[in-house]
Parts: C-alpha cells; structure tokens; sequence
C-alpha cells in the first residue's frame, strides 16, 4: 500500500510539470496527458529499478521526451535535418509584443520551432531546470543544451516579430 501512495505522491507532485511539457513538445492537449500517462505508466512498471530516489524527477522527464520522440518516429513526422550551426542574429521584438501574446499564440509559435530546439527551452523556461538537468534529460553535452536554447529564444523571438499579433481592444 505504500508503495500506491508514493505513486499517487510522485503523480500530484509532478502531473502538471510533466502535462505541460508534453503539450509544449506536441502543442496538442490530448497528445500531451497521453505522453504523460504513458510516463507514469512506464513509471509503475519501471520506476522501482530506478537506484536515486533523488533522480525521479529528470527521470520522469526523461522517459516523457523519450516517448515523445518515439511516437514521433512511429508517425514519421520528423525527416532527417542537419543543424545549422551558424550564428544567428536576433532580430528585434517590439516590447509590447509580450503583452500582446496570448498562451495559444505562443504554444503554436513554439510548435513551429524545431523539436530539437524546443524542448531544451521549455524545460529551461517552463519548468525551471538546470543546463545540467536537461543534458542529463535529453542525453546532450551541456555546451549542445546551451547553444540550442540560444538559438531557440532567436526562433521564437524571429517567429513573434513576423507574427501579426492584434493589440488588445482597450475596453
């Protein structure tokens, strides 16, 4: 019984983290608690094998990114794309962009970016992990995580600058 409530524990501890970088990898609600379901799933089958009690949470996300990359593989939604590893500029966002853009907006904008990309700033941003963490999460050497969310926040701010957003109507 125990060993339930730890896993109704680690559930309501991390359900929303996990929902909502599931939904930012997919940008689709029901995509994303799938892929979170089927984490915690992997979790009740596999999750005793795990050594560090300190490690569940990278674990979790792990597993979550992992899953999603092979339901992305199952589907064939990603061909083969080579990085490009040339400097990019940032271009110039208006300040009052960030006023302007609602949640939907922004969740289809970061669908636009490259998966490659996007997951290691939204586990940056979204979920407040470290360079670390996230190399240890998606298997990448530190220097990769931190030249890859660099260039995604240049994605995203390009892609908000080129999207006609509509000032909000004073009231």
């Amino acid at each position: 019984m125990s060993a339930d409530l730890k896993f109704e524990n680690l559930v309501n501890l991390y359900y929303g983290d996990l929902y909502r970088f599931g939904l930012s990898l997919t940008g689709n609600e029901t995509d994303a608690a799938d892929l979170t379901q089927e984490t915690f799933y992997i979790w009740a089958n596999k999750g005793h094998q795990l050594q560090k009690a300190a490690s569940v949470k990278s674990w979790l996300f792990t597993t979550l990114h992992r899953e999603f990359l092979n339901t992305c593989r199952r589907r064939n939604r990603f061909p083969h794309q080579s990085l490009d590893e040339s400097t990019e500029d940032f271009p110039n966002v208006p300040p009052d962009c960030a006023e302007r853009v609602d949640s939907q907006t922004l969740l289809r904008i970061l669908g636009e970016i490259a998966e490659d990309f996007r997951a290691p700033l939204v586990l940056y941003y979204m979920e407040d992990l470290s360079y670390k963490e996230i190399a240890d999460i998606l298997s990448l050497p530190l220097g990769t995580v931190q030249s890859r969310i660099a260039r995604a926040k240049g994605q995203l701010f390009r892609r908000l600058s080129e999207t006609n957003l509509p000032l909000e109507q004073a009231k």
